[in-house]
């Protein structure tokens, strides 16, 4: 299964790169997220609760940067297990480039699934994958502008305190683009979910 898409962030590409690299941020953002660990510089380890269509599971998985170029991107090699929901394995590129107003990410995933999963079929699995990753950016992209810019050009934290997700969902403009099915980091959604 191949799933391409972009996002405009509102940031620059470091603290794009930064963001994507941090689980905590990532962790507060991911619908259903239970655990989200860095446990090398370039390995994530982490468990989400999701449900596809009528099943629903305890997604395990890790994903590797590879050839990584920071802040420009890397490829992302993932791989998920669901118990008898199914699994996941495959690779994303993701790149971040310098536009106006911020940086736009862009990917290229491709993965195999299998289990209950694959039996579903493609388009209720994207589907669904869509649906987390649109919920996934549109909380990262507020989390995001939260702490860009103050007058003196020094990134600062709202001073309301950190953005919880349930506010950032309220307040946060849904992204328009093409949805990914991600992940980028993003594409941990997508590794988890498949």
């Amino acid at each position: 299964m191949e799933i391409k898409g972009s996002y405009q962030l509102p940031c620059d590409p470091q603290r794009a790169w930064e963001a994507l690299n941090d689980p905590e941020l990532l962790k507060a953002c991911l619908k259903g997220c239970e655990r989200l660990e860095k446990t090398a510089d370039d390995r994530f380890e982490g468990t989400v609760q999701a449900k596809v269509g009528p099943v629903a599971a305890r997604f395990s998985g890790s994903l590797t940067q590879t050839e990584i170029d920071a802040p420009n991107g890397c490829t992302m090699v993932f791989e998920g297990q669901g118990g008898v929901a199914g699994f996941a394995k495959g690779s994303a590129n993701v790149s971040l480039e310098a536009v106006d107003g911020g940086t736009q990410l862009s990917y290229d995933a491709d993965a195999k699934i299998g289990g209950k999963l694959a039996q579903m079929g493609a388009r209720l699995v994207e589907g669904t994958a869509r649906s987390m990753a649109e919920d996934f950016f549109s909380k990262f992209s507020v989390a995001l502008g939260a702490v860009e810019g103050s007058a003196d050009g020094a990134k600062t934290a709202p001073e309301t305190g950190p953005v919880q997700p349930e506010q950032q969902a309220a307040t946060g403009s849904k992204l328009t683009w093409f949805i990914l099915a991600s992940v980028a980091v993003v594409l941990l959604v997508l590794y988890w979910l498949r």
